[in-house]
């Protein structure tokens, strides 16, 4: 099942997908455009043009799992510069304010302690 957490890469895929398309497709876009391996465990994130439908497609160690979510009303915001590259590296944050509909323009981030990596 799809969980969207922190410990998670979320790639959205900066063109507009054919979101009629299934696993199959789907992965084929990763392999052959994005030229990454679909067994990472990333989240790979697709959109249609009029940015109504979205789909994320992750491997799970033993077969894909989809989620698929498309507005009856509205539009989902994408990141500034989504069409930039192949492809760009989104936080689960990002990800969820996607989802729920609100504005990453006027998203407004306090200040939070992030522990050094290392």
């Amino acid at each position: 099942m799809l969980q969207i957490h922190s410990g998670t890469r979320y790639l959205l895929y900066s063109k507009w997908a054919d979101v009629r398309k299934s696993f199959d497709g789907l992965s084929g876009l990763i392999t052959n455009e994005l030229k990454m391996p679909i067994e990472s465990g990333d989240v790979f994130i697709f959109l249609n043009r009029r940015q109504t439908h979205i789909k994320l497609l992750q491997w799970e160690g033993d077969g894909f799992g989809m989620y698929y979510k498309r507005l009856e009303e509205g539009t989902f915001e994408l990141p500034s510069g989504f069409m930039e590259g192949t492809h760009s590296e989104i936080s689960s944050k990002q990800l969820s304010l996607i989802l729920q509909g609100v504005s990453l323009k006027k998203a407004f981030y306090r200040k939070r302690y992030t522990a050094p990596e290392g």
